[in-house]
């Protein structure tokens, strides 16, 4: 099995030359999907990025359900959240709704940017590696929506409750700016969208030789206090949000032991082929 000759005959300036050229063709993709964003404004911003915000955000229902049905008073079945949201800035409400369009663009676009990376790297492996990752572009765009869907409807709208509820006294009104209430949303869908490639990276790394199945057992306890801290970073401190955040994260973890495992099963059945 050989690599392809192109890219063996290729210098390094040629491989950048390339490179820049898949880096040109994400980047078009991502401003042409923001430009329809940009378009749909009311929808993106009225149902999608304000929608954590309205009380009857299925979020909120599905927890004060959850509440009520073991008899627990809760800030999710409150009638509104008591708070604003404000522009402080001049530019503030465009500026938001540019760059929110280049995150909607970024999103969309996301499979396409993965197709182009795929690309660039594919032709410098081993025909049968490019069999074995076959499914690399579909899993990672799936693995990556389920990430920016669950910081959508758990991370975000967890943030939002108790962030909007907190009070240190009842003389100050929360009034957020637009940016910051944006930015929260971004960090919580964007994070968790990283968080759950978690997979593609650990086959990756074991691929390569930087991570085994030994490793990645041996630190599970590690791991699952590293996990429980991140949950505590973003999410309300409180016992039941940290639970709900950690479990599909955990998850995520044991999921990576298997295929790290599966990698280095196939690796050294390789070598005893050789």
């Amino acid at each position: 099995m050989s690599k392809a000759n192109t890219k063996d005959e290729m210098s390094f300036l040629d491989h950048l030359e390339e490179l820049r050229w898949h880096l040109i063709r994400s980047v078009l993709a991502i401003v042409i999907i923001a430009c329809v964003a940009f378009v749909f404004k009311d929808f993106i911003f009225d149902v999608l990025i304000f929608g954590p915000k309205n009380k009857n955000f299925v979020t909120y229902r599905w927890f004060c359900s959850l509440a009520q049905s073991i008899g627990q008073d809760s800030s999710f079945c409150q009638d509104e959240l008591p708070f604003r949201i404000q522009s402080r800035t001049v530019s503030g409400q465009f500026s938001a709704h540019l760059w929110t369009s280049v995150l909607a663009g970024f999103i969309l676009a996301f499979p396409y940017v993965i197709f182009e990376f795929w690309r660039f790297i594919s032709p410098g492996l081993y025909e049968k590696e490019r069999k074995n990752a076959r499914g690399f572009i579909f899993i990672a765009s799936l693995l990556f929506f389920l990430g920016v869907l669950f910081g959508y409807y758990i991370v975000t709208p967890l943030s939002i409750n108790f962030l909007g509820n907190y009070s240190i006294s009842d003389q100050i009104f929360n009034d957020f700016d637009l940016n910051s209430y944006i930015g929260l949303l971004r960090a919580s869908v964007l994070s968790s969208g990283i968080i759950f490639e978690l997979p593609i990276i650990i086959y990756f790394l074991t691929r390569i030789g930087i991570i085994t199945p030994a490793f990645l057992k041996k630190n599970r306890k590690v791991s699952l206090v590293l996990v429980l801290s991140l949950s505590a970073i973003i999410t309300p401190p409180d016992i039941a949000s940290q639970i709900i955040v950690s479990i599909p994260i955990l998850i995520l973890y044991e999921v990576s032991i298997l295929i790290a495992t599966i990698v280095n099963r196939k690796q050294e059945k390789e070598l005893k082929d050789v």
